[in-house]
């Protein structure tokens, strides 16, 4: 898959497999003073080399534009990749992680309209009967030889909406959670 990467003045301002985030970066970009502006540049790359991008991107290299609540989900969902191990959160348990425990709905919206795919990880966020079944999993898989390595790539858990397909989202939580 090709990813479409937007960046402002050298900051990432979204990735998105279309060019649906770029129309809508550019009409928050249009509202900001003409001289406040250098740049702006999309790119495409490989889904190899967005994993590579999203291991070397700093917090102060992306540009949120959004409300502030949004900013505020974006970078906790920037932190659950960044400056800890990874690990997959209910919509519930983010929610209150990200210091909205009573707006679940509301932060759910926000990962729905995440611009920066993967670098965000909103793939790390599940429904809560998906955490349900894998802890279910896990404890089973416990007593087994595997010991309940890789029970996250088992076809039978739902993992959530995703904009670009449960399998991606498969791969990408895979990817993060191997670290």
């Amino acid at each position: 898959m090709e990813w479409i990467v937007t960046e402002i003045d050298g900051k990432i301002a979204s990735v998105a497999g279309d060019y649906g985030h770029f129309a809508r970066i550019a009409g928050e970009v249009a509202k900001l003073p003409p001289k406040s502006v250098g740049s702006v540049r999309t790119r495409k790359i490989t889904t190899e080399e967005l994993l590579r991008l999203e291991r070397e991107v700093g917090r102060e290299k992306l540009l949120l534009f959004g409300t502030d609540f949004q900013k505020k989900v974006w970078n906790a969902l920037y932190d659950l990749s960044h400056g800890q191990q990874p690990r997959l959160y209910s919509y519930t348990e983010f929610a209150k992680a990200a210091g909205f425990p009573k707006s679940v709905r509301q932060v759910a919206h926000a990962l729905a309209i995440n611009p920066i795919a993967y670098i965000l990880p909103c793939h790390l966020v599940v429904p809560k009967e998906t955490m349900d079944r894998a802890r279910e999993i896990y404890a089973d898989a416990a007593k087994t030889l595997f010991k309940g390595t890789d029970i996250y790539l088992l076809d039978t858990i739902d993992v959530g909406e995703y904009a670009y397909g449960p399998d991606l989202k498969r791969f990408f939580i895979k990817r993060q959670l191997d670290r």
